[in-house]
């Protein structure tokens, strides 16, 4: 019987680099989701991950190892989903090459997504974002740099991978400035820059001297910053600013916190769920929707815009301070 190892070289060969032209994000991603798989079905078989036949790979297995990435390596629903739609993926392409195992790639191919509880998603208040953009030590070549990165993704909700693989050429600081990116999907996108990023992004290529090539948010050797990078730079001035703004304590900060943070300020500002899809690159506009569900203003607004019959609309308003700050809490 021939092993699984053919093809699943052909997999990352051909239907991940030449046919759908992955990034390398998701190679790197379904990676380590094999290397994971095999890593388990080798402690459960005693049989080397080089010598596994796709039959070694059955349902009850797979099975195995989701429940295995939840209870052992605590993985949220989200990641073991990831995991399993890499299998799928994998399964999906063996049933071209092994119709003879067609019984086996179909039960695993039902494996069903797990559902999971959805979060309303976090993001940063106004005083927040200040207190954040005030945290790098400006008199410093490294402040600088954070401050200009933490600026750019507040205001444009560029993906950190975006982010790390811009360069100083993908910034346009004329008229119509705007920073162009590819993202998810391959996908080209320009996303506009407001006055203060603009002055920002002038000051700083001003100083680094890039070249169009160079990466526009370079480490201390001139190299890309990595996302785990990115997010260390993040997580720590959040710290820092939680100093001045103790409602940061209670929020754990990450690049894609900034992310959604860019969102809320979007529909804060009136702008149509279709648009701000649209500025974050969302495949789809249903994507946006979890903004509207984060945002307590708009559903306040429409409760205030109802009311039983024979009474003035509005929400109760405390009159007297004390009562106000316990209608707060």
């Amino acid at each position: 019987m021939s092993t699984l190892a053919p093809t699943l070289q052909c997999f990352f060969t051909e239907r991940l680099a030449q046919q759908r032209q992955a990034s390398q994000h998701t190679i790197a991603a379904y990676r380590d989701t094999f290397r994971l798989l095999f890593t388990f079905t080798q402690q459960k078989t005693g049989r080397a991950p080089s010598s596994l036949r796709l039959e070694d790979i059955d349902a009850p297995l797979v099975g195995a190892f989701l429940d295995h990435l939840e209870a052992d390596r605590h993985n949220s629903v989200r990641t073991r989903n990831a995991r399993l739609a890499a299998v799928h993926s994998l399964f999906r392409f063996a049933a071209f090459r092994h119709p003879e195992h067609a019984a086996l790639i179909q039960r695993v191919l039902a494996i069903p997504q797990k559902r999971g509880e959805r979060d309303l998603v976090a993001f940063l208040e106004r005083t927040e974002i200040d207190a954040l953009l005030a945290a790098p030590d400006r008199d410093r070549w490294v402040g600088r740099r954070d401050h200009a990165l933490l600026l750019t993704a507040v205001q444009t909700g560029l993906r950190v991978s975006e982010i790390t693989s811009l360069t100083c050429q993908d910034v346009e600081l004329g008229r119509g400035a705007h920073v162009r990116c590819r993202g998810k999907g391959r996908k080209e996108r320009v996303t506009p820059l407001t006055d203060q990023t603009v002055a920002v992004l002038r000051t700083w290529l001003a100083e680094s001297q890039g070249q169009s090539t160079d990466p526009l948010f370079p480490g201390p050797k001139g190299t890309p910053l990595t996302r785990a990078a990115v997010g260390v730079i993040v997580a720590k001035y959040a710290v820092n600013a939680s100093a001045h703004c103790p409602s940061l304590t209670h929020k754990k900060v990450s690049p894609h916190v900034l992310r959604h943070t860019c969102a809320m300020q979007l529909l804060q500002a009136g702008v149509d769920a279709s648009i701000i899809a649209l500025w974050l690159g969302h495949e789809s506009a249903q994507t946006t929707q979890i903004y509207l569900h984060a945002d307590l203003t708009i559903k306040q607004r429409a409760l205030a815009r109802t009311a039983p019959p024979d009474t003035a609309p509005g929400r109760y308003h405390a009159s007297d301070a004390l009562l106000a700050f316990l209608e707060r809490l």
